[in-house]
């Protein structure tokens, strides 16, 4: 299955027609990458997704394979190829060898339903680790394992449980848990921080709601009052049970979390939309 969506892709800088786009370019060898939302074709959080990417080759030894001025003209030039502007997009540097290539694409969205964000989605416990957590890079063996659970046992997302039982983040997402109006998250360096996650962090330290960084006991988890994953595509989405441990949902405050990181997004939209026009 091509995994690129649109009618066209950006390879080392060139347009092709998405006929042309092949699969091993991203999973063989090593691949870094960085998914980012369109909203009306413009990315949010382009500034953080750049730094991310850096921090991810920096942390692999890799050099970049394109400036990010480069990358911003690529999905600029993308997107005009597109009729549909609210889409996800891929960035992938890839490293096979002596081979580099650095590829943009579509890729199909999988965005949550209203009702899903009204009711709620099923999580799974899967008892894995990353190996570099601080790195965003393709681990196909592991995302196909947990895939397979997930349609077997009709679950949206995985939690990922370590060796000593604790939870430390989602298969495509960062989790946060609510009890006594207290958020709990893994620390950083137990996880991949995810661009959606630091907003939230921001938010809360804006609102004065307490953070404490620790993962997640499993047997703890009967105990919270709700718990919700960040991330690019859900945004901000509670679960409606874990296994067989239900929570009502919607709870107040991820709700309001929401709404106020859609509106940190629409200030990056605007901030990117200014620096096009400016150059």
């Amino acid at each position: 299955m091509n995994e690129c969506f649109g009618k066209k892709f950006i390879l080392n800088g060139d347009l092709h027609p998405s006929e042309q786009f092949d699969n091993s370019l991203v999973y063989e060898g090593d691949s870094i990458y960085e998914v980012i939302r369109l909203k009306r074709g413009i990315p949010v959080f382009f500034h953080d997704h750049m730094e991310r990417l850096e921090s991810s080759l920096r942390h692999q030894g890799k050099r970049s394979l394109a400036d990010f001025g480069e990358i911003r003209k690529g999905i600029i030039r993308l997107v005009r190829t597109e009729r549909k502007k609210d889409i996800n997009l891929k960035l992938v540097f890839n490293f096979n060898g002596d081979s580099t290539n650095y590829l943009i694409y579509l890729i199909e969205p999988v965005y949550p339903s209203d009702e899903q964000y009204r009711k709620g989605v099923k999580g799974l416990l899967f008892h894995a680790e990353r190996k570099d957590p601080e790195s965003k890079v393709i681990n196909h063996k592991l995302r196909s394992s947990i895939y397979q659970k997930l349609i077997l046992e009709g679950g949206y997302e995985a939690l990922l449980v370590n060796d000593e039982g604790k939870i430390t983040e989602g298969s495509r997402s960062n989790i946060f848990f609510l009890r006594d109006n207290v958020l709990i998250t893994a620390p950083d360096d137990k996880i991949l921080g995810g661009i959606t996650r630091k907003y939230i962090l921001d938010i809360c330290r804006e609102h004065g709601i307490k953070v404490e960084f620790s993962c997640m006991p499993v047997s703890s988890l009967p105990g919270c009052d709700a718990v919700f994953m960040t991330g690019t595509s859900p945004m901000v989405l509670q679960f409606c049970c874990i296994g067989d441990i239900s929570y009502k949902v919607p709870a107040p405050m991820p709700e309001n979390l929401r709404r106020l990181y859609i509106e940190k997004a629409e200030e990056s939209l605007r901030r990117f939309t200014e620096e096009t026009k400016a150059q």
